[in-house]
């Protein structure tokens, strides 16, 4: 049977996985990605986490291999695309998915605690392209896909370093968009909104003491589709922007979040 993917090299930078926690959105992209036939080289700062998502995709029939990278060091993210030249010969999809939760009013927080979020959550996705779009624009193909957050779209309350950064991942995204357009790369972002994942539900529940059924509840509660969404949701429409499905489709913010975002805007 054919994939979508057949052929291409995918990159899924935070491809790794919370110990205990539930599925998270870029262990589920990895697998959704070699099951649509894509050779994939699994990236997290855990290397042993990298290495279980890799295994897992092998065993279920895909093609992968796992290198440890810490996306706050440039060395790391420069050998991202050397990975990945090593073991496939190129690289067709870029999929970042990291990022950082830093809670706190802007009275409340450090300065080490502002410049650390946008380390993790701006500047180290930028990194990562910077070192990989090189390669795709000489090769005149490729997809990037962003992850962000509904937050980089709506007030966030207590999490300024958090919603200010993702917001600004919406602006990187568009203009790279625009600058390698030309160059036959598209780059997209998607926005999710209440997802049942580890840094949803599980980060809630540790940092507030509650039960994690509670948070949940609560969370799918304030969706105008009555439920939270999961990482298979973010990793459907990863595939999305991965494929030909997209192709004339660059520079998109793509909210996946059940409505949410729609609802926050009438309140």
């Amino acid at each position: 049977m054919t994939g979508r993917l057949d052929g291409r090299v995918a990159v899924v930078v935070g491809g790794g996985q919370t110990p205990g926690a539930t599925l998270g959105n870029g262990r589920a992209v990895a697998c959704a990605f070699a099951r649509e036939g894509a050779n994939v080289l699994v990236v997290d700062r855990d290397a042993d986490s990298a290495e279980d998502t890799a295994e897992l995709i092998r065993q279920d029939g895909g093609f992968a291999v796992s290198h440890r990278a810490d996306i706050t060091v440039e060395q790391d993210c420069a050998s991202i695309l050397d990975a990945a030249l090593a073991a496939y010969g190129q690289v067709d999809v870029l999929h970042n998915n990291v990022g950082i939760v830093p809670a706190g009013r802007t009275e409340d927080i450090t300065a080490e605690t502002w410049r650390h979020g946008f380390e993790v959550n701006l500047t180290g996705m930028w990194l990562t392209c910077k070192y990989v779009l090189p390669h795709m624009r000489t090769r005149r193909t490729g997809a990037v896909i962003n992850i962000s957050s509904m937050a980089g779209l709506l007030y966030a309350g207590d999490n300024i370093t958090y919603s200010t950064s993702k917001a600004a991942v919406h602006s990187m995204t568009r203009s790279l968009a625009i600058e390698y357009a030309p160059h036959g790369v598209r780059v997209n972002c998607i926005a999710p909104g209440m997802m049942d994942t580890p840094m949803g539900v599980d980060a809630t529940a540790r940092a507030t003491g509650t039960d994690r059924a509670q948070i949940a509840a609560k969370r799918a509660a304030m969706v105008p589709m009555g439920h939270q969404g999961t990482s298979d949701d973010v990793a459907r429409a990863a595939l999305f922007f991965a494929t030909d499905d997209s192709a004339f489709i660059t520079g998109t913010v793509l909210p996946v979040d059940g409505g949410f975002t729609l609802r926050a805007g009438l309140l």
